[in-house]
Parts: C-alpha cells; structure tokens; sequence
C-alpha cells in the first residue's frame, strides 16, 4: 500500500500483470460477487478486496495505491484485524484537502424477495444487520445487531469477525482458483450440524458482526465515508453492490459535504 495525493481514491494495480493495469475500487467496477467483492477493469480482475476497504474506511484512508501481485488478496486470517493493524503500523498520512463525506438526505432501498437493503439518513455511521440462515448453528447466536461504527470500535470487534462459510462453499470456491490459502486458520466453518473450527468463535456475534464487516467494506467503494444508516436483511454482496449503485443513480437522495464534525457513537445497540 502507497500513500497517495487527494482525489486518487483507493487503485488497486496488478502488479504481475503486463502494463500493471490499474482498477479503482468503485461500485461501477465491482464485477463479481459471488461469495466476495470482485473488481475489474477488461481481464484484469482482483477478488475479495471487501476486508482491506472495511479497514481503509475504518480507519479514514481515502486515497492509497494498493498493489497485488495475484488474482486475489491475500485472506490473511479471515478477518479486517491483520490489514487494520499493518495500516496502523505503516502511519496515516493526512492531506491538507478537506475530506468529502456522502450525507444520507433521504432512504434509497433495493429488495429481492426477502433480502433488503437500505440507507438513509442518520447523524452519524450507523451499520444494522439482520442474519438468516435456517440452521441450527446460527440459531444458537444472536443474528441481529445495530453498531454505530467508529475507529476504536471497528478495530476492538467488528474488525476481528472473521468470515465464515460452510464446508461446502469453501471447497467450490477452491475448485474457481479462489480462497486458495482458506482453512480453519482464517474462516469460522460450518458443517451441517455444528462449527469445525476447536476454538469456536473468536468475538461474540462473529457471524452477524462479519456481515457487518463486508457491508462497510462494501459501502466504501463509494470512496467517501458515508454519513447515514445502512440496514441490511439477509443481504450480502450483491445487494450492498446494487445498493450503492442505485444510489448514485438517485442524486437527490444524498449530498458532498465537508463540514461534518464526527461525535463518538455508543458502543452499540441491539435489536
């Protein structure tokens, strides 16, 4: 990851490609998202970048050059708490050009049967997520949670949920060249009857809260960190993607301002 001047947003390169093609991380760019967040630019494509853009948002990071050197990022140990700490580490260089916020004026909603999405207006960074999965190891967890996301918040919690999947999943992502590296080590998985990972969970809520955590990696290929409310059933992926897309369609649902004094939230609500 390089530093970057104002206004270059978050460009990801291909560094083992021929001309190093570069792809910004935008809604209009995501073209795939079956079981992850996929952008590309012609054949050039870079898979799974939804954990970096949820710490690169949680940390305020609005113009990086992020090079990679495969199809894919790397997984890491399944969550946004590696990348967090590296970007930390590394130092956060501030611009002297104002940062630019997405202000929610009224709600812009997409459905599919029963999945939903939304944003609207809200003073504040507010994510919601309601879970559903008929299974019985999901019913055994709290699968509703509201958090009003800030730094120290993301990077104490919702940071460390890592991504989780069921057996099945991870072998057919693996048979597309995908999560190649993926094991117990850096997912929470699921058989049919019960969670294969010996030490369980690593926070409380980790399926709900790593939802949580794509929808905020999700929302920030918007470049600009959003003030409002993202409410999310049952959605993943591909709803957050047509989310943010039919929101920029909708100009007058939301405005750019600069001016916006950030107030620490609570720590979180749940519903």
């Amino acid at each position: 990851m390089q530093p970057a001047a104002a206004d270059t947003g978050i460009v990801f390169v291909r560094t083992d490609v021929t001309g190093n093609p570069r792809i910004k991380a935008t809604p209009h760019q995501v073209v795939d998202t079956q079981l992850a967040t996929t952008i590309g630019d012609g054949e050039a494509r870079i898979a799974t970048i939804e954990h970096l853009m949820a710490a690169l948002s949680s940390l305020g990071v609005d113009n990086v050059v992020v090079g990679v050197d495969a199809p894919e990022l790397p997984i890491m140990d399944g969550s946004a708490a590696p990348f967090n700490y590296l970007i930390r580490a590394a130092g956060i260089k501030t611009l002297s050009a104002p940062r630019r916020y997405i202000r929610m004026l009224e709600p812009v909603t997409v459905r599919e049967g029963d999945i939903e999405a939304t944003l609207s207006p809200f003073e504040g960074f507010r994510v919601s997520y309601k879970l559903h999965y008929e299974h019985p190891v999901f019913e055994e967890h709290n699968r509703r949670l509201s958090v009003d996301v800030s730094a120290e918040r993301f990077e104490s919690d919702i940071g460390q949920a890592r991504t989780f999947g069921f057996l099945a999943e991870i072998e057919m992502l693996q048979s597309m060249d995908l999560a190649r590296g993926g094991s117990l080590e850096n997912a929470v998985v699921v058989d049919d009857s019960r969670i294969l990972n010996d030490e369980g969970l690593r926070v409380p809520d980790e399926f709900v809260k790593h939802k949580i955590l794509d929808a905020i990696g999700d929302l920030y290929t918007l470049g600009h960190p959003i003030i409002g409310a993202f409410s999310g059933v049952k959605s993943g992926h591909s709803t957050n993607n047509r989310l943010v897309r039919e929101l920029l369609a909708r100009p007058h649902a939301y405005e750019m301002v600069t001016d916006w004094v950030h107030v620490e939230p609570p720590v979180e609500v749940r519903v």
